[in-house]
């Protein structure tokens, strides 16, 4: 592991040693191939916007199956008591024609978690407490791979604690999954339930209609690949048991997964009729604990990315080089563009081409911002204040993820010279308004 680290901190001393070295014999040529990478970014993303609205706009309604296959519910649960209640009562709700059996997986509450689902375990037949022994590491990938180990049906779908999936929500993920022979399973949309309680809400409410569902539907349009959600989500047994379960150290258990998935040639059809409502973070400081969670599991598949070359192989490249733009080119370049600004301003560097580099950066915002109205027109959710939002987001929202990443990667270096495993932590749930 130790040789990883050493490996990765290498590789990007030697690309800031490259950059520092050009930006010295010849700044124009840094200027030019970073423009040119840039613009190629943006391109790729606009195509996948373009093919998500396609995708969209072309979905054709989920076949009606002759037999429904048995389906294990898995809830990881721990001190969820506050939004408990509401997620069972939505599970039980939900219209599925096969047998179906719901598995709350108590992972050492000490709230009134296991009270509340032994309320309906007693009225429901299919509802099952399962205590999960303590165990190390902590996180939702251990907690699984008990869940796992307890049921046995044909499928298995995974719902955080605070989801209310809508009631036909599975049967689609189901039909679609038994239509295509290669699928490993099926992937449905996340919205957001709490979408109106602030602006930071707002926010990651057209955030995930971009970049989970619009994204999502272009890659799947384009190259038939999707990637699994960490909720919403259904994978066939055997392919997990083909696997060997989870990684219990990935805590973007979600994003790992599908890469070992897509390796072994298996694929994730996207179904955005499938959705599930879950709350998101309402204040600043819950958000920013769940994005360095989420930021640091992503690193970890970075790190396995760059030092394993078989996962830049067949339909894997896709995932491989998402992950390589999203994690280390879009930050980069978004360094860089403060780096430029900053000298501009101090009159430290000055480049002549000053038009074309406003250009550039009026095209970022403008290809960001279309994105975001291209999102909320497919979901038919413009309202003035999502305007508004979205107009701002490049400024605010956007940003916060430069900080997000150099704190993670602080954080995950840290934890990596020191040997130590990246604890889970959970998510701060709030009371439903």
């Amino acid at each position: 592991m130790r040789s990883r680290v050493v490996f990765l901190i290498l590789i990007f001393v030697l690309f800031l040693a490259l950059l520092i070295t050009a930006a010295i014999f010849n700044v124009k040529l840094l200027l030019f191939c970073t423009t040119a990478l840039f613009l190629i970014l943006l391109l790729y993303y606009s195509i996948l916007t373009i093919a998500g609205l396609y995708n969209r706009l072309k979905s054709k309604e989920v076949p009606v199956l002759d037999f429904y296959p048995g389906v294990d519910i898995l809830i990881p649960a721990h001190n969820e008591g506050v939004v408990l209640q509401d997620t069972i009562e939505a599970m039980v709700s939900i219209a599925y024609p096969g047998d179906l059996q719901i598995y709350i997986l108590n992972d050492n509450s000490s709230d009134n978690t296991g009270e509340i689902v032994d309320a309906f375990a007693e009225t429901f037949k299919n509802v099952h407490h399962i205590n999960v022994p303590p165990g190390e590491p902590r996180g939702k990938s251990r907690v699984l791979n008990y869940g796992l180990s307890i049921s046995s049906n044909k499928y298995y779908c995974v719902y955080d604690a605070d989801n209310q999936p809508e009631s036909k929500a599975l049967v689609k993920l189901v039909a679609i999954a038994e239509t295509y022979e290669d699928a490993g399973g099926a992937v449905g949309y996340v919205r957001t339930k709490n979408e109106s309680a602030n602006w930071l809400t707002r926010m990651i409410s057209i955030e995930f209609q971009v970049f989970q569902l619009l994204m999502q539907s272009g890659r799947w349009q384009l190259f038939k690949t999707g990637s699994l959600t960490g909720t919403n989500m259904l994978v066939k047994r055997s392919v997990i048991e083909e696997l060997g379960g989870y990684d219990p150290y990935a805590i973007a258990e979600d994003a790992e997964l599908t890469l070992r998935i897509t390796q072994k040639g298996y694929f994730l059809p996207i179904v955005p009729t499938s959705i599930t409502w879950e709350q998101e973070p309402e204040t600043l400081k819950v958000y920013m604990k769940q994005r360095t969670r989420w930021l640091q599991g992503n690193l970890y598949i970075v790190e396995k990315t760059l030092t394993d070359p078989g996962y830049f192989k067949g339909k894997l490249l896709v995932h491989s080089i998402h992950q390589l733009l999203v994690y280390v080119v879009f930050w980069f370049f978004l360094i860089l563009s403060y780096i430029w600004f900053s000298l501009g301003i101090l009159n430290v560097f000055y480049i002549e081409y000053t038009y074309p580099l406003l250009f550039i950066w009026y095209i970022a915002y403008i290809v960001y911002t279309m994105q975001l109205f291209a999102a909320q027109a497919s979901q038919r959710s413009f309202t003035p204040i999502n305007v508004f939002i979205s107009v701002i987001m490049y400024f605010t929202y956007a940003q916060l993820f430069s900080y997000l990443f150099v704190r993670s990667l602080i954080l995950y270096i840290k934890a990596k010279k020191n040997r130590q495993t990246i604890g889970w932590e959970k998510t701060t749930r709030f009371k439903s308004k």
